[in-house]
């Protein structure tokens, strides 16, 4: 299934490029990457120096780049949870 807006929620994570949109830390607002690993809270960012950071998901707003080339915003809050989790949480969405 080829990854849209619609079904992000459904998909792997980890290999897409991502920009923190909105964060609780200043700091970390504009951090970029690729998602090299996700947890049930966080996603490891690398950054092109080779830098990663684990960043939490529920304090953030995520732009994804699906490899169409489109930005997605996603809340972090709706990515919570292992991958297979997320996938049984919106199986409706999912097509599944």
């Amino acid at each position: 299934m080829r990854i849209t807006p619609g079904n992000i929620l459904c998909h792997e994570l980890i290999g897409l490029e991502v920009r923190v949109k909105q964060y609780t830390d200043p700091k970390l607002i504009a951090l970029s990457g690729v998602v090299v690993d996700e947890t049930l809270k966080s996603l490891i960012i690398e950054e092109s120096s080779g830098r990663r950071v684990r960043v939490f998901k529920a304090n953030g707003v995520f732009a994804f780049r699906l490899p169409s080339g489109e930005e997605v915003d996603v809340a972090g809050v709706d990515i919570l949870g292992r991958p297979w989790d997320r996938l049984k949480k919106n199986i409706e969405k999912c097509g599944v």
